[in-house]
């Protein structure tokens, strides 16, 4: 029934997307990250969904009469090279039968990245597109969190199967940068209910980030918190949002979860954290060894364990001139984000744009501190952000712009308006 179900939702929307392309990216949106035909278990999980989307997305932008530039900027430019450079990486990799897999994921989001930036172009559309990547998300927090709390704390919370959240610590890192999301979208509600439903899923996340047994998941949890207090306008609702947390943590979560977590201290003591630092040490001597890296996944076979930290894993697969693109591109937007918060607070209807990036610079906290612990570089949520960022900046200085003044019309000739127009008499 759920393969049904989702089925039918595809294809009635199909044809909203040849009418409407922007519609495609937040339909290809929810497929990415809430991942429905994972949650089926028929024909379902093998339909190629994103593809249909994505062909009838290019299908609608070629008929549609209205123009699709892609906006270029300092984020664009560097995130095209990085691309780039990630190509050629692959080309000479060392292990091209990992590498190239791997490469196909990554080109098709890239595309769609760029493809975001041409056809998310209002307000309107920008707030859409993250409400579908929060609510997608959100829902395995909600789901998530609801599990713990009805006995299944001492399990792990997983994402669905086949996906880039599939693990517990992976869907810890994105329920990490997705809590921001949704704290921003409640901002945006007038009607108390919604508000009020976004709340409790905000609670219920932060419980499931809790219940994946995580521990970079926590650390990450930890920094999200501490800099989503200094930087939300609304600081009694985000502690309000701590004290059921902190509730869990003492009543609810078994001896086993704070003995998993008493090993962050001890590190050295722990084969899993030791297992890290020799990747990390591994990517370093691959990054030494070659100049361009080992290629994707090299490091699977290059000692034999994966990057496990989104910088060693960019340093080992593309060598340190992929890891410093990937840090400038990381830098470049952290700025943009802070000059948004700048430029539009001085203005009331643009407070929204203001919220927006300093919720985006929540979430990039998050995924560069649980990020060190885990080889998401790849993950799509970031370049979204990257690209949200990249519009929301586009449309603050086109609102401060000021008008263009009309120009001065000719004063209307009357029968007297001047000696000349009187034939000079007088």
């Amino acid at each position: 029934m759920r393969d049904v179900a989702i089925t039918l939702i595809i294809f009635g929307l199909l044809p909203v997307i040849l009418s409407r392309p922007y519609v495609g990216i937040l339909v290809w949106s929810w497929l990415g990250y809430m991942n429905p035909h994972r949650l089926a278990w028929g024909f379902s999980t093998t339909m190629p969904f994103a593809m249909m989307v994505a062909l009838a997305t290019f299908a609608a932008m070629i008929a549609s009469k209205e123009r699709h530039p892609l906006p270029w900027s300092r984020e664009t430019v560097v995130l095209l090279v990085l691309v780039l450079w990630m190509f050629m990486t692959t080309v000479f990799s060392l292990y091209p039968w990992l590498a190239w897999p791997q490469w196909d994921k990554v080109w098709r989001i890239m595309l769609m990245t760029y493809v975001t930036l041409m056809l998310i172009n209002d307000p309107q559309r920008l707030r859409l597109l993250v409400y579908v990547i929060a609510l997608s998300l959100g829902f395995y927090g909600f789901k998530g969190g609801a599990f713990v709390l009805t006995g299944g704390s001492a399990n792990s919370v997983l994402g669905p199967t086949g996906s880039f959240i599939e693990d517990r610590n992976s869907l810890g890192l994105a329920m990490i940068m997705t809590v921001p999301l949704l704290y921003f979208m409640r901002s945006q509600m007038v009607h108390a209910w919604v508000r009020a439903a976004l709340l409790l899923g905000i609670v219920l996340t932060l419980i499931a980030i809790v219940g994946t047994h995580s521990r970079g998941a926590l650390l990450g949890l930890a920094a999200m918190m501490l800099f989503f207090l200094l930087k939300s306008r609304q600081k009694f609702a985000a502690i309000l949002a701590m004290i059921p947390l902190a509730l869990v943590l003492l009543y609810v979560m078994p001896e086993e979860w704070f003995q998993r977590m008493e090993t962050i201290e001890h590190w050295e003591e722990d084969e899993s954290a030791s297992e890290r630092v020799r990747a990390w040490h591994n990517a370093i001597d691959l990054a030494q060894q070659r100049f361009i890296g080992g290629g994707m996944r090299a490091l699977v076979l290059w000692g034999g364990r994966d990057s496990h930290s989104i910088y060693f894993g960019m340093l080992g697969e593309h060598g340190w001139v992929g890891l410093g693109l990937f840090l400038l591109l990381l830098g470049l937007t952290w700025r943009s984000a802070s000059w948004i918060i700048r430029h539009a607070k001085r203005e009331p209807e643009l407070r929204w744009a203001r919220d927006l990036a300093a919720m985006i610079q929540v979430s990039l906290i998050g995924y560069m501190v649980a990020g060190a612990f885990l080889g998401l570089q790849y993950f799509d949520m970031y370049y979204h952000l990257v690209v949200i960022v990249v519009m929301t900046k586009i449309l603050v200085r086109r609102a401060l712009e000021p008008e263009p003044e009309a120009p001065a019309r000719p004063p209307a000739l009357g029968r007297r308006t001047s000696v000349a127009a009187r034939g000079g008499d007088g």
